[in-house]
This record gives C-alpha cells, sequence and structure tokens, in this order.
C-alpha cells in the first residue's frame, strides 16, 4: 500500500476508499447520501480537485469521486492501457461495482468528461443530469491549435519534459489558471505534486498526451452518437481565461445542445473547480435539485 501521509487532510477531509479493477487498486471518495454525484477529472488531476464541491454538497447528495488508474491515489502500474478508451472501460466498471440504482448525475471536466460520457452514451437510462466544463467529445488532431503540442510533445524532447520535469504539474498548470496566484498555491500545487512524484508514476499522464492525436476516432465516434444524450438536463461551466482548450469549443456545445444551461466564468481558467468553487456550488446546487433560477454564492 502507498504512503499518502503527504495528504493534507484539512483540505481533503475524506476517507480514502479503494476498488480493485482489473487487478489494480482504484482510490475514490464517497462522501454525504442522497442522489448521487460521480466527478470525473482530467489531467493532471485527482480527486483532490473537487475537494471545495464535496465538502458543501455532501451534504445533499452523495458525492462519489474515483481518481483515474495511474493518477492520484490509486495504482500506478507501468504496463496498464492508459488510453482514453481504457479508462472509460475502468469507469464503467467502477460505476457497476458500486452498484448505483437510481440513475446518478455527472460533473466532468478536460479528459475525465468524454469518459464519463461514454458511459451516459452506453448506458442512458442510468445517467439523469450532467454538467461539464473545459473539455471536448470530438477528435482534435485535426485542429491547429493543438497541432504544434501534439507534435511537441510527443517526441523525444516531451518525453523528457513530462517524465524528468512533471511537465504537466509544475509548468502547464499554472499556466492554465486565469489567477495562480490567488488560487494555486504552494500548498494546493504541492498535492499535485506529490500524487506524481517521480517518472515511474508519470505514465498515465504522458499517455495523455499521445491521445490528443490518437484517440480522435474514439472521441469522434462518442460525438456522433450525442443525441443520445440531447433529452438530458445539461448544465455547462466555462472558464473563460482558459488558454489550452479554446472558447470554440464552448460554443460547439451549445450548437449540439442548445437547451444547455451556460456559466461563462470570466476570471477562471481551465481549472474551474479551483477558481470558481463557490459559484459552481451553489449552480449545481439549483441545476441538481431541478430549481429553476441557478444560485451565485
Amino acid at each position: 500500500m502507498q504512503n499518502f501521509e503527504w495528504v493534507n487532510r484539512d483540505l481533503f477531509p475524506f476517507q480514502s476508499r479503494f476498488l480493485e479493477i482489473d487487478g489494480q487498486q482504484m482510490h475514490y471518495v464517497d462522501e454525504g447520501e442522497g442522489p448521487v454525484i460521480v466527478f470525473s477529472h482530467g489531467t493532471p488531476e485527482w480527486s483532490f480537485g473537487w475537494r471545495d464541491l464535496i465538502k458543501p454538497l455532501r451534504a445533499h447528495f452523495r458525492c462519489i469521486a474515483p481518481d483515474l488508474l495511474g493518477m492520484g491515489l490509486s495504482d500506478k502500474p507501468q504496463d496498464a492501457d492508459y488510453t482514453v478508451e481504457a479508462h472509460a472501460a475502468r469507469f464503467a466498471q467502477f460505476i457497476n461495482n458500486l452498484d448505483l440504482q437510481a440513475p446518478f448525475n455527472i460533473v466532468g471536466n478536460d479528459f475525465g468528461l468524454a469518459i464519463a460520457l461514454s458511459y451516459a452514451i452506453e448506458h442512458p437510462e442510468k445517467v439523469a443530469q450532467i454538467s461539464i466544463f473545459n473539455g471536448w467529445m470530438w477528435r482534435l488532431d485535426t485542429d491547429p491549435h493543438y497541432a504544434m503540442g501534439i507534435k511537441l510533445y510527443r517526441g523525444a524532447l516531451g518525453r523528457f519534459l513530462y517524465n524528468k520535469l512533471n511537465f504537466p504539474v509544475n509548468f502547464i498548470m499554472p499556466m492554465a489558471f486565469g489567477n495562480r496566484k490567488k488560487y494555486l498555491t504552494k500548498e494546493i500545487h504541492r498535492h499535485y505534486k506529490m500524487a506524481l512524484p517521480n517518472a515511474e508514476s508519470r505514465v498515465a499522464a504522458y499517455t495523455f498526451v499521445h491521445e490528443l492525436a490518437n484517440a480522435g476516432a474514439w472521441w469522434q465516434r462518442l460525438w456522433e452518437k450525442k443525441q443520445v444524450l440531447a433529452s438530458k438536463p445539461l448544465l455547462i461551466f466555462w472558464g473563460m481565461k482558459d488558454i489550452f482548450v479554446p472558447k470554440y469549443e464552448l460554443d460547439k456545445w451549445i450548437e449540439a445542445f442548445p437547451d444547455a444551461q451556460v456559466i461563462r466564468c470570466e476570471e477562471a481558467g481551465h481549472f474551474v473547480q479551483e477558481e470558481a468553487a463557490e459559484r459552481m456550488v451553489g449552480s449545481l446546487m439549483a441545476f441538481f435539485q431541478e430549481k429553476k433560477v441557478l444560485i451565485d454564492v
């Protein structure tokens, strides 16, 4: 068992739980009672990123937040399949193992958005409402915005940056904040660094950058089935200062789901849950409780 004494339980005051999936231990938190919300994170994140949503929401909802295999406090085997398709398959196993009886709600971002929505598309009867932010469910390899990053990070330099310098945590993450001085404190940043402490622990994170090019067909297949979700209430948050996932990606969501409720967080970057947690909590409370007016707190 790994040593998790470095986790600040004042910031992350949740019981760590584990489920065995494909012979590996996946970490998750399961807090509160009531209608279920399942959170699905991206990279280089883990369930820690949901802490300021779960703390208040658990008084009204059962909040479940898994760490993807290879991320956070989950096992990090060197030879695992870390493609987004494999993550989606494990996400489905995770949900099935929890044996959730009533339809549950989804909150997802970044890579975790499509990972969770793939389940919703295959099992629409299991999902009630959906909230997403700063992510995609279509191929990126043909978009010039991502071309330079794909080329850089897939080569020898990218492998060095990811494996030796923990590039996504030490460099990309700070750049992705709208106001990193205020919201990405040293103590918060430490929890993302310690989750990927050495080259051996960063295989999943490095695989994600390859998936920007390799997973295009999988994402596109999901996008072609998007109308399966058309009847689901959808709430979209968007960090408008995100320099990695452009604003025009939001437009694609709105065009595909014109009835979605949209909240533009003007001062937030990619990690909206870190920079606009209070606003998200009020809005999610209203949304999942089917109130007509979104609350800003």
